[in-house]
């Protein structure tokens, strides 16, 4: 099953977790998008190795406005905040073992 994901409803919860947390991911989805749910599962096991991570999940239907903050043109998105910034961005087609290294190479530094 993988580790859970707190589904967050408002750009302010969006905000908060990016803010308050060294440390942030997010998984940006649809409700129609196959690959979307697809993909979750895979990804919410991978999170169990970095229990320092804060993760959570978005769906566009809910927050429309989340596409334009983060500039989203296709799901899922897979997005990783390290203080706030941006500093890993996976979109539609992911490579799971190339996503894996490039959170390694981050999460080894905290």
């Amino acid at each position: 099953m993988g580790r859970p994901f707190k589904d967050l409803m408002t750009m302010e919860a969006v905000d908060e977790l990016i803010d308050n947390n060294t440390l942030a991911f997010l998984y940006i989805s649809k409700t129609n998008c196959s690959v979307c749910h697809g993909l979750l599962p895979q990804v919410k096991e991978m999170m169990e190795k970095y229990p320092k991570i804060k993760t959570a999940h978005i769906n566009t239907d809910d927050i429309p406005e989340i596409a334009g903050k983060f500039s989203i043109f296709a799901v899922p998105v897979l997005l990783l905040f390290v203080e706030g910034k941006e500093y890993v961005r996976e979109a539609r087609i992911v490579h799971m073992d190339l996503f894996k290294e490039k959170i390694d190479n981050i999460y080894k530094h905290f």
